[in-house]
Formats: structure tokens, C-alpha cells, sequence
């Protein structure tokens, strides 16, 4: 077997990449590689800085994961790697760092202390569509589509697969792998794709009035939540209750949920102190 290759860097790919703003505790963070927003290696490494970051902030409460332009994200750079087919591996160990750089990107939004909503507008396929699955919470225009057309060119979309089963529902995540068609906002929020569906002007206004209403929220609690939710979810039902009540107890004893609790007794608004 060919020697992976690193595919890591100190730096963060090309500047550009993805644009960051902070603004009340909200980071956004805009795919910036028009056309498509192709998850292009340089992308994939400046995104994933940007979250590691947003991780260790305390300035940060929320991320949003946006995209500049007519596409959410077109997934891989496919003439990117194709242009390892020239390697004297045929492209093996680029394409397994590639895929190993963009598991883990996904796997640190779900383990990211803080909530990751995607804000959708256009077309977002294959490794695109596994993004906004990876995230916490997806809203979408109504003229979005989604898709994981792999098995259209003969590459079945088997690590877009694993997000999508975890958040669509079984046999519809199995329609969209096995026909590659492409599905409306309305049929992605049946599915369990997407949470929200708006209109396109209103969209940016709609994920920042979400995003406020989680900042506002203790930012331990928030870490606690999302770590149990993720851990429980594939866990048998009793082990899950188990686990979960364990986790609610030491929630409870944290000072966020004796502050919160006795404002909520007190009429008052709770001052969190995070921890």
C-alpha cells in the first residue's frame, strides 16, 4: 500500500479561503471558492483552522457555516484529484489524505464545544451535502437542492454516506446515495436534512435570530449538551439512559445550573460564569 501523505500545514491554505467575522458571539465563517465552493484541500485546511480556533475562543459562542456565491458547495475538487491520476500511485495517497482531511474536518464539528448551524443558499452536493448534514442545525432557502450524485459517475458517495444516515432518515438517505437525484428544500426537510426552510431574503436574518437565541444560552451547558447528544445517539437505550442521567447530574452541579434555576425562581435573567 502507497505511504499516506500529509495533507496538514501550519498555514491555512490559500488567504481567502474562508472569511471569518465575530460579531456578539456568533462566528461566521464564509466558503469563499467560487464557483463552487469546492472542498479543495486548501479549503478543507482553512476551515478547519477556523474551528479549531472558534473551539479555545470563549469570545465565541455560535459558529454559522455560510457560503459565498450561487452554490453552498459542489464537495470535493474533483479536477484537484484528478490531477494526482499522474502520480506514481495512480493518486492513492493523495486521494486517502484527502479523504482522511475531510473526515476529520467533519468529525470536529460534531465534536466542537459549540453548536455549528449551516446556512444554505444554492446547491449543495455531495461532500457539500455531507457539511450541512455534519452540522447541528441546517436552514435553507427554499430554492436550495441537495444531492449525492456519486453514483452518477461511478463513485459511490460512501463518506457523504455517514453524515447523511445520522441525520436523515434511513431508507431516504439510501434513495438519495442510490439514485444521485437531486432533492427540492421542501423534500430535504422531510427527509431530516434541514431544519428550516426560508425565503432567500430573509435567510441570513432568520440563522442570526437562531444563532442569538443559542448564544445566549450558558456556553457550558451548550458544551455538556452537544457532547452527551452526540455520544448517546448511537448507544443502546438503556446504556443511553444510563449515560445521559450520569451527565445530568453533573450538569446539575454546576454553578451555570444553580444560577439558572434560581433566576428562573427569582423572575430575573440568569448571568452565566461558564462553569
Amino acid at each position: 500500500m502507497a505511504e499516506i501523505v500529509s495533507l496538514r500545514k501550519d498555514a491555512e491554505g490559500p488567504a481567502g479561503l474562508v472569511l471569518s467575522t465575530l460579531e456578539a458571539g456568533v462566528l461566521r465563517l464564509t466558503l469563499n471558492n467560487p464557483p463552487a465552493n469546492a472542498l479543495s484541500v486548501g479549503l478543507m485546511q482553512a476551515l478547519a483552522a477556523e474551528l479549531e480556533r472558534a473551539g479555545t475562543d470563549g469570545s465565541v459562542r455560535v459558529v454559522v457555516i455560510a457560503a459565498a456565491g450561487k452554490l453552498f458547495s459542489a464537495g470535493h475538487d474533483l479536477k484537484e484529484m484528478t490531477l494526482h491520476r499522474a502520480d506514481e500511485d495512480g493518486g492513492r495517497a493523495f486521494f486517502e489524505a484527502t479523504v482522511r482531511l475531510c473526515a476529520d474536518l467533519m468529525l470536529s464539528i460534531a465534536r466542537l464545544p459549540k453548536p455549528v448551524i449551516a446556512e444554505i443558499d444554492g446547491l449543495a452536493t455531495a461532500a457539500g451535502c455531507q457539511l450541512v448534514a455534519s452540522c447541528d442545525l441546517a436552514i435553507c432557502t427554499d430554492t436550495s437542492t441537495f444531492c449525492t450524485p456519486g453514483v452518477n459517475i461511478g463513485l459511490f458517495c460512501s463518506t457523504p454516506m455517514v453524515a447523511l444516515t445520522r441525520a436523515a432518515h434511513r431508507k431516504q438517505a439510501m434513495e438519495m446515495l442510490l439514485t444521485g437525484e437531486t432533492i427540492d428544500a421542501s423534500t430535504a426537510k422531510d427527509f431530516g436534512l434541514v431544519n428550516r426552510i426560508v425565503p432567500k431574503e430573509y435567510l441570513t436574518q432568520v440563522v442570526t435570530k437562531y444563532a442569538a437565541a443559542i448564544a445566549a444560552k450558558s456556553p457550558l451547558t451548550l458544551k455538556i449538551g452537544k457532547e452527551a447528544f452526540y455520544r448517546q445517539i448511537d448507544m443502546p437505550l438503556q446504556e443511553a439512559y444510563d449515560y445521559a442521567a450520569r451527565v445530568m447530574v453533573e450538569n446539575m452541579l454546576n454553578a451555570d445550573a444553580e444560577e439558572g434555576i434560581s433566576a428562573l425562581l427569582q423572575k430575573r435573567h440568569p448571568e452565566w460564569k461558564g462553569e
